[in-house]
């Protein structure tokens, strides 16, 4: 009885804690910015065939490929020469797939069937049985199935038309699971939780809520990390304390960021971003210069003959230069609206926001990818 009593009562104060300090514009759930350490998937590979292409398949110069025909069917008790061998309606292949946690022996998983070889197509394609592997070598899915493409690859009369990669294929539920990853959860009565993104500030809030919830659980190791006690009410039902704190709202931070892309000139401001007082100016200069013939003609009875001769022009003009003074501080909204005022373009912005960054008044991290 006593344990409910402090069920409930934690429980108010937590609603109490959420509607009082917290924003619901502002804050995220746990889940969503940070993950239980341990719940995580893994990636398997494997080698295998791909048949009943339709000519589409690895031409004679994939060496691999017939050697692997006449590996498999050695295996079926059959002796073939490799010579004999057109691989034409066949693929080599690389399986790829992602191995989900807490899945279990018969599960079904996805995967993704890849050409290494000079196929031209996987359309139609079967792939065969295929052991797939995790980074320690150990065999955790067998695969096998009919490859859908979702694309087409034609031509004819040398025109040609293709859609996607006609050399990449899925194969939904492919694979089946024969082997479990085992994932240990509150080892030592504790949980440890990653933040997606590390933040000292974020750290502390999550500490903070977490603690005005369960009591003095939670400890902040470190910027990504956040240790939590397992209270002794919830020793047998970890799952649903998980579940519990997982819900709880947290407001995140973030430094001053703005992120820039060259090739497509998309320029990112983060809310965070300030100025100091800084003066802008922009505008634009233009030379041009032109060159013409002309014939030069020397006057009568002077001796002189007719010649063409090179006249170059040079025109310079400067379009009006915009000044725009910005206040100490200002916000993203203000930068956005004075780089619209003086008509910059994205790629305008990227050089202003660089000078701004080099001229010590862009309080924010310029990041170009």
């Amino acid at each position: 009885m006593r344990i409910i009593k402090r069920l409930i009562l934690y429980s108010v104060i937590s609603l109490l804690i959420a509607a009082a300090s917290v924003n619901p514009a502002d804050a995220a759930r746990l889940k969503d910015i940070a993950k239980v350490q341990g719940v995580r998937s893994n990636q398997l590979i494997g080698y295998g065939l791909v048949v009943g292409l339709a000519g589409t398949g690895d031409s004679n110069k994939s060496e691999y490929t017939i050697q692997s025909v006449v590996n498999m069917l050695k295996s079926f008790g059959l002796t073939v020469d490799p010579t004999q061998i057109k691989p034409k309606n066949i693929a080599a292949v690389m399986i790829t797939a992602q191995l989900p946690p807490f899945v279990r022996p018969g599960d079904n998983i996805d995967i993704t069937v890849s050409s290494i070889g000079d196929a031209k197509s996987l359309q139609g394609g079967t792939l065969l049985q295929t052991p797939l592997r995790a980074g320690n070598g150990q065999i955790y899915a067998v695969g096998q199935g009919v490859l859908s493409i979702g694309g087409f690859s034609a031509a004819s009369g040398g025109s040609s038309q293709q859609k996607n990669f006609p050399t990449v294929g899925l194969i939904p539920n492919g694979a089946i699971v024969e082997r479990e990853v085992t994932t240990q959860l509150g080892t030592n009565g504790t949980i440890s939780l990653s933040l997606n993104q590390p933040d000292f500030t974020t750290a502390s809030r999550v500490v903070e809520i977490i603690n005005r919830s369960y009591g003095p659980i939670a400890n902040a190791r470190d910027a990504g990390t956040v240790t939590v006690a397992v209270p002794n009410e919830y020793s047998n039902n970890l799952v649903g304390f998980i579940a519990n704190i997982e819900v709880l709202p947290v407001t995140g931070d973030q430094i001053a960021k703005i992120v820039i892309n060259e090739r497509t000139g998309t320029v990112v401001i983060g809310a965070h971003v300030t100025i100091g007082e800084v003066a802008i100016a922009q505008g634009g200069l233009s030379v041009k210069i032109t060159k013409n013939k002309e014939v030069s003609q020397p006057p009568s009875l002077s001796g002189g003959s007719t010649v063409a001769v090179n006249k170059t022009q040079v025109e310079a003009s400067e379009d009006p230069a915009h000044v725009i003074v910005l206040p100490a501080t200002a916000k993203v909204s203000d930068i956005v609206s004075a780089l619209n005022a003086v008509g910059a373009t994205p790629r305008d912005i990227i050089a202003i926001l660089q000078a701004m960054k080099s001229a010590g008044a862009l309080q924010a991290e310029l990041q170009i990818i």
